[in-house]
């Protein structure tokens, strides 16, 4: 990629425009998956329940009402960079947060969108369950434990 492309090495969070932002999402879906957090040690542990708005691309169906039809989806915005510790330590908006470089898989790196389904970051890497199939008195049973890259 050219050195004028990589915004990112460049520029904070808080300085990209709307479309860097956006395309720092490298598409991966964890961010859709149910998630449960631990009240002693604030632990956050994924689960294979994906919000059920996740379509086989791993994109939202319904991204501009994700708010109104899932009021508990998290928005995800510059000013709350202190609270992306919840993210997986794949993501490119904590990566960039931290200081980190993006990973070679990541699209704006690779140059490709599915690069990361053949690095096994992808949702669709695994066997998910829609969270409208499964109480949410169950999801314990569905944690995932994943192999950072």
């Amino acid at each position: 990629m050219a050195a004028e492309t990589s915004f990112w090495k460049t520029k904070t969070l808080a300085q990209m425009n709307q479309r860097e932002w956006e395309s720092l999402c490298d598409g991966c879906g964890r961010c859709c998956l149910q998630k449960l957090l631990d009240d002693e040690t604030e632990e956050v542990f994924y689960t294979r329940v994906i919000c059920r708005y996740l379509d086989k691309d791993r994109r939202c169906g319904c991204y501009e009402t994700r708010h109104i039809k899932v009021p508990e989806c998290v928005w995800l915005k510059p000013e709350d960079v202190e609270q992306f510790h919840w993210l997986p330590a794949t993501c490119s908006y904590r990566l960039i947060a931290e200081g980190k470089e993006l990973p070679d898989w990541h699209p704006l790196v690779s140059g490709r969108r599915d690069s990361l389904v053949d690095a096994g970051i992808a949702v669709t890497c695994q066997q998910l369950v829609k969270d409208d199939e499964v109480p949410e008195d169950d999801w314990q049973e569905h944690i995932i434990q994943w192999v950072e890259q």
